[in-house]
């Protein structure tokens, strides 16, 4: 995991850090590990995908419903099926407490 954390664009690892921290505080017994080339929290059968990528960061995986309402509050975050994008911008005006609510829902 260390290598993939090295490897963000500088820019971008604020925000990867910001929410990589919110999860794990929200979410202490999940376990993390690389699947699919990016971190994955693990709790039980449920994951949370977490990937920066040029824009910011990105969210996959919550089960319909999972989110804790957060897609239904920013509709215009939500990309494709199941993938929250989160650009640096957008992250500035979102609380840590929502972030939270997504990945305490996410990972039950």
């Amino acid at each position: 995991m260390e290598a993939y954390v090295e490897a963000i664009e500088p820019a971008n690892r604020p925000l990867f850090d910001r929410v990589r921290g919110l999860i794990v505080a929200a979410c202490p017994d999940a376990t993390v590990r690389i699947s699919y080339g990016i971190p994955t929290f693990e709790a039980g059968r449920r994951r949370l995908y977490l990937g920066a990528w040029q824009h910011g960061v990105s969210l996959y995986g919550w089960q319909r419903g999972g989110d804790g309402g957060f897609t239904e509050r920013h509709p215009d975050l939500v990309h494709g099926k199941g993938t929250i994008r989160l650009r640096l911008a957008d992250a500035a005006a979102i609380d840590d407490g929502e972030l939270t609510a997504l990945a305490i829902a996410a990972l039950g």
